[in-house]
């Protein structure tokens, strides 16, 4: 799989090792930074993965601050990203299976009941079902092009 990640200067020890976890297991990762603990704004590089995903040719991509809530929130600001703020592999597996986010997030200054590592495999072992999800994730779709016209409401 490719893989594009970034993280702020509050997750850039934790995207190290998630880049060495994946990059181990055979897959592409790229690196959109930052690799330093000077402060940043998670927004700005959650915009700057966010596009890299877009121009193609990813799987996934992977946003990484403090806690994981604010670049998961900057991430969902870009049309067609669906990011899931992630805690667990049940949230990791459901975040795709049910949801089908595009990105995951997580919080490089939290401490979570299992490792991310094995958080992040159970987000690539899942599928998504489709189905009744698809109608679910068309409703987000769908208020994405709502938020973009406000005249439809």
């Amino acid at each position: 799989m490719r893989i594009v990640i970034g993280a702020d200067h509050g997750g850039f020890e934790l995207k190290r090792g998630i880049i060495d976890h994946l990059e181990s297991r055979g897959h592409e990762t790229r690196n959109m930074g930052v690799d330093s603990a000077e402060s940043v704004h998670y927004p700005d590089v959650a915009l700057r993965v966010c596009l890299e995903f877009q121009r193609g040719g990813y799987d996934f991509g992977i946003l990484i601050c403090g806690t994981g809530i604010g670049v998961s929130i900057a991430a969902n600001k870009i049309h067609g990203i669906r990011c899931a703020n992630i805690c667990s592999s049940y949230g990791a597996r459901m975040a795709r299976a049910h949801n089908n986010a595009n990105f995951i997030a997580f919080g490089g200054r939290m401490e979570y009941p299992e490792a991310v590592p094995d958080m992040i495999d159970a987000y690539m072992e899942a599928r998504f079902e489709g189905g009744r999800h698809q109608i679910r994730v068309g409703k987000i779709a769908d208020m994405e092009d709502l938020g973009r016209d406000s005249s439809r409401c």
